[in-house]
């Protein structure tokens, strides 16, 4: 009896069992998740894609500011600044100079130093820069004698502005004619002054000793200074 017994548990385990499977494949299924692919087609369902951000088409009436026309722009050129009378001064000339001497610088050596002043006798003011031509003369329209004065150095050209009746200087040095024994002398009446960059002359009259020997220098000048 009991074999029995256990043959029919077991019968009735397996029978419960198969029934609860059938129970399980019966039932309704599972909801689909979203975005799950469809078994028919096996496709995934497509997303909708946003429409692209489109710029917002330009107002057709614009502000007042911006509609309004842009005043024209004018500009005025600042009146010329007048030439300064320095700036507009020209070179010296012999017509409107006066040129004297002045001894008293004494002398060494048989030589004699003396300032040669050429004053401004003009109405208008003038530039008086660089070195005179001095030669020693027979007169006023007299020939020159021997050579012309060689220029010394040693003081540095300056410009010099001369207004009216004032006067600019350089050193003249005139050595004594008898230090040369080979000297051929020849009297002269004074001396031939010519300004810088002017072939119009002054004179001064000076009697002295000359050497028409054109390889002898008598005289040597500088450049011109403000007095």
């Amino acid at each position: 009896m009991r074999p029995q017994r256990i043959t029919n548990g077991l019968i009735c385990t397996t029978v419960a069992a198969t029934l609860a499977l059938l129970l399980t494949a019966c039932g309704p299924s599972q909801p689909s998740t979203q975005g799950a692919t469809e078994p028919a087609t096996g496709s995934t369902t497509p997303i909708p894609q946003a429409a692209p951000e489109t710029s917002a088409p330009p107002s057709s009436s614009a502000s007042p500011a911006q509609s309004r026309p842009a005043s024209p722009t004018t500009t005025s050129s600042a009146p010329a600044a007048p030439q300064s009378t320095a700036a507009g001064a020209q070179l010296c000339k012999a017509s409107g100079l006066k040129a004297t001497t002045d001894a008293t610088g004494g002398g060494a050596a048989g030589s004699i130093y003396m300032e040669l002043i050429i004053t401004n006798s003009g109405e208008a003011s003038c530039h008086l820069k660089g070195f005179a031509g001095v030669s020693l003369t027979t007169g006023p329209s007299g020939q020159p004698i021997g050579a012309p004065a060689r220029r010394d150095t040693s003081a540095a050209v300056q410009d010099v502005l001369l207004a009216p009746g004032k006067s600019g200087t350089a050193v003249l040095r005139y050595t004594q004619a008898g230090n040369y024994p080979d000297c051929t002398k020849t009297a002269a009446a004074g001396f031939r002054i010519y300004p810088p960059e002017d072939t119009a002359s002054l004179f001064v009259a000076r009697p002295s000793d000359a050497c028409s020997n054109a390889s002898i220098e008598l005289l040597s000048i500088g450049a011109f200074q403000a007095r």
